[in-house]
């Protein structure tokens, strides 16, 4: 019987990833060894930790398409893989926006070349210049991973398909990225806005678009396609609803970032959201005074409990059940394979029930 995602399969993964980062290097370093080293940064950050979701996710697309017994091509592996480098993109990228500190328990990568500008006691902002390299960091990322589709070795015809999700994909990410900062600066408190932006920038790219890329990669009948959407939608949902959860209650050990970091940030968040809505007028207002800043241990205290005691955090528990509900449903048909829905049954569960 299949599993979430096979133990070769995940280092075979990794093997792709590191294959194509040494080889751009390899043009890089011909370009200056200086640059080099700031593209070490990136295969640092690429090769150096991670779930992985969106090339499993990928793989589990081709997978419920094809035979249960089928042996995943290099080349399937590879074009998955690429995935990695678009969520490297969206994570460095990221990092500077919310000015984190920290990810995966590690200095961004702004914040280390940052740290390297002054190290080496250099002209201008220390701080500029990390924000800089690392915009362009996450460009090269970008870059890459469209070279790693694109010469992934897949046949013309099924890359073909495959590019219309690929790109479109992209295009939502970047639009809720977008919607997400603007809901941030006009203190947007309604509950479409932070749905909008689960649905685009978090659904689409991290579980349902992966899922899309993956099985018109096998050549996946629309009814396959539009099963497995379904199903992407919602765990995709589900996914940012646990992240936005561990964004206040996570525990940093685990999470690598301080804990209720979703708040200093002024993160508006689908449970903010409820807190506000539910909460008695005067722990709404406390909410919204505290959101956005530095708060204290009392402060963060009182804020998780008043996310509590109005009913927010049971509300968003009960809709990640409910949206985990609906996505196993989806493929519960002869649109997916059986070994497909094992497969996705026990990603479900890794997306929505982490801890990380």
């Amino acid at each position: 019987m299949a599993t979430a995602t096979r133990p070769d399969d995940g280092d075979r993964v990794l093997t792709a990833l590191r294959h194509h980062l040494n080889a751009r290097r390899e043009v890089v370093a011909g370009v200056d060894d200086r640059v080099d080293r700031l593209a070490g940064l990136l295969s640092d950050f690429v090769l150096g930790g991670g779930k992985r979701m969106r090339p499993r996710f990928a793989l589990a697309g081709w997978s419920a398409a094809v035979p249960e017994d089928a042996a995943v091509p290099a080349e399937i592996i590879t074009a998955c893989a690429a995935l990695e480098l678009i969520q490297a993109c969206a994570l460095i990228h990221d990092d500077i926006v919310d000015a984190s500190d920290t990810r995966r328990g590690s200095p961004t990568v702004h914040r280390s070349v940052e740290a390297a500008h002054a190290r080496e006691g250099w002209s201008g902002d220390p701080a500029r210049y990390g924000v800089s390299q690392a915009i362009l960091i996450g460009d090269l990322a970008l870059t890459w991973a469209d070279e790693m589709l694109v010469t992934s070795g897949v046949d013309p015809v099924a890359l073909g398909r495959a590019l219309g999700p690929w790109y479109a994909m992209k295009t939502e990410v970047l639009s809720g990225q977008m919607l997400d900062i603007l809901a941030e600066a006009s203190g947007a408190t309604d509950e479409l806005t932070p749905t909008r932006v689960n649905r685009y920038k978090t659904a689409a790219y991290t579980v349902e678009r992966p899922l899309h890329i993956g099985a018109e990669l096998a050549g996946a009948g629309p009814a396959t396609v539009a099963a497995l959407r379904r199903f992407g939608v919602a765990v995709g949902q589900a996914f940012q609803l646990r992240d936005d959860m561990l964004g206040v209650y996570g525990d940093p050990q685990e999470t690598g970032k301080p804990s209720g970091d979703d708040l200093r940030e002024g993160k508006r968040t689908l449970l903010l959201a409820r807190g506000i809505a539910l909460a008695p007028t005067g722990d709404a207002d406390f909410l919204l005074s505290v959101l956005g800043t530095d708060l204290d241990a009392a402060e963060l205290d009182r804020a998780r409990r008043v996310l509590v005691d109005s009913g927010a955090v049971a509300s968003v528990e009960a809709e990640i059940d409910t949206l985990t509900v609906r996505a196993l449903d989806a493929i519960d048909s002869e649109a997916v394979s059986e070994h497909g829905r094992v497969t996705l049954h026990a990603l479900s569960e890794a997306a929505t029930r982490r801890r990380a």
